[in-house]
């Protein structure tokens, strides 16, 4: 078995959970094996050792196949910034901005370097799990579509279609897709597998045998929906995500209850993935702005497009309402943090036209945008607990009145030293530029002991680091996995 691709009948099927459910699978297996995506399109990026960048989703799953993230599993990534423009990272370094019909109009020079990505990468594993995106029968894109079945073509990967029950028409997902590829393309599919079930399996078996005698591909299994595998996804929100609920506060006191307000180009969300693994935390996801009272803590996200999520802020009374929070206890991430500040200044259009807006003026900083961006693994200290992690970001910030800095940044480049962030004076707002902040859980209970000193966070102290608990959850990926498709079967027909 050299691999298999990862094929959908639409986005946010269950594409990046499959392969990564596989990758963690086969390594089980002892295969040497990687994760690959052509093109992935996703605020959510990650940053490799050597300092590239790429999808957060391939960083995912190669962390679940054990081996170390390279930009070749992900050599183009699309970070949209508007509705018609994005930035583009090839093979971990950003090409600059390209507009939406100029970019699809010529996808020649991007599928030639995904190719030779790919070539590299089969050179140094023998199985690759690749993973396509959105829907594999977008007919109007095929000649320009170089991430779904060209690549199964490439590398020769049988193919597997996933479909996803719980938005319904499950069966015109699969018929349909089936029906308006090609000979040539249709013959790589090998099999499919039904993801996010609801219910008892049972009721679902003739429909499964519906499938198997119209479309003569076996049904290698039927997934249910676990919401509690909370993998780090590709563009999404976690899959328990509260999002906009109601907000019965007066209950559970012991619980620390966080905000997070959504904009529209939110990126790198995935650094709250480890706020959901605590239960003494709530996290609650706002697409609209509501009085903070009874929150203990906003936090401010990044983003790919800070100015525009500052208008965005402005315009729809998230300002005014953080602003006017009178138990005001906010921390900004990244971009998060560039908000807080007077001004965002973006002189030579990095992120869209030029010009400057205002900040939320609840830190006394001041951010503009370079050319030249920040890439790579950092290091800092929360008190006497070391903080790892990453930053990814053009703007440049300046303190101003003697703020103090969060954290000293150390890089590995060479003995870099750096302060970071700043602190209000009343220590009640703070930002940062490291990503990863929360993935320490003795750095998380020392930053909440300060929001909410009357819980005992002891037992979140003494739990594992972030990446050591994402272990334990790809592993029982891999079992939800192995428990509910045949994967001898599976492996018999990808053979």
């Amino acid at each position: 078995m050299n691999g298999c691709l990862v094929a959908g009948t639409g986005s946010d099927v269950g594409k990046s959970f499959v392969a990564t459910a596989i990758c963690r699978m086969l390594a089980d297996r002892g295969l040497s094996v990687a994760p690959f995506k052509a093109q992935n399109m996703s605020n959510n990026a990650g940053v490799t050792r050597s300092g590239h960048e790429m999808a957060r989703a391939q960083v995912v799953q190669a962390e679940a196949a054990r081996v170390e993230p390279h930009p070749d599993m992900n050599p183009v990534l699309i970070k949209p910034m508007s509705e018609k423009s994005a930035a583009v990272i090839l093979n971990g370094r950003p090409i600059g901005t390209h507009d939406a019909m100029a970019y699809f109009r010529d996808t020649s020079a991007l599928r030639r370097e995904a190719m030779a990505a790919l070539d590299r990468l089969r050179q140094r594993y023998p199985v690759i799990v690749a993973e396509g995106a959105g829907s594999c029968a977008e007919v109007n894109l095929r000649a320009r579509d170089f991430t779904n079945l060209d690549v199964a073509h490439h590398a020769r990967l049988p193919t597997v279609l996933v479909a996803d029950i719980d938005r319904g028409g499950v069966f015109a997902q699969v018929v349909g897709t089936l029906a308006v590829l090609d000979d040539r393309d249709r013959s790589l599919i090998k099999g499919v597998i039904v993801n996010r079930f609801r219910g008892d399996q049972a009721l679902f078996a003739d429909g499964a045998r519906w499938i198997e005698e119209t479309t003569g591909l076996p049904v290698l299994g039927v997934l249910p929906w676990d919401k509690s595998l909370n993998v780090e996804s590709e563009d999404a929100l976690p899959p328990g995500a509260r999002v906009d609920p109601p907000v019965p506060l007066s209950t559970h006191p012991e619980r620390l209850r966080i905000a997070i307000p959504l904009a529209p180009h939110m990126a790198n969300f995935t650094d709250f993935g480890p706020l959901e693994l605590h239960s003494e935390i709530e996290v609650h996801w706002l697409s609209r702005p509501r009085a903070l009272v009874g929150y203990d803590l906003v936090v401010l996200a990044g983003s790919r497009n800070t100015r525009g999520d500052l208008d965005h802020f402005w315009r729809s009374g998230w300002a005014q309402a953080l602003r006017d929070w009178e138990d005001r206890r906010i921390i900004g991430v990244c971009g998060g943090y560039q908000m807080l500040g007077r001004e965002v200044a973006d002189p030579l259009g990095v992120e869209g036209a030029p010009g400057a807006t205002r900040g939320l003026g609840l830190l006394d900083v001041s951010t503009i945008f370079e050319a030249d961006k920040r890439v790579g693994p950092s290091h800092g200290r929360w008190g006497q607990v070391p903080l790892r992690g990453y930053e990814i970001h053009h703007g440049r910030t300046v303190r101003h009145s003697g703020q103090a800095p969060v954290t000293i940044l150390s890089r590995p480049e060479g003995a870099v030293h750096e302060d970071d962030g700043a602190v209000s004076s009343d220590g009640r707002c703070w930002g940062s530029y490291l990503h990863g902040l929360f993935d320490q859980p003795q750095a998380l209970a020392a930053m909440l002991a300060e929001v909410r000193p009357d819980l005992d966070l002891r037992d979140m102290a003494s739990r594992p680091p972030f990446d050591v608990a994402k272990e334990a959850i790809y592993d029982r990926v891999a079992a939800h996995f192995a428990g509910h498709v045949d994967v001898g079967r599976m492996i018999d027909a990808l053979e």
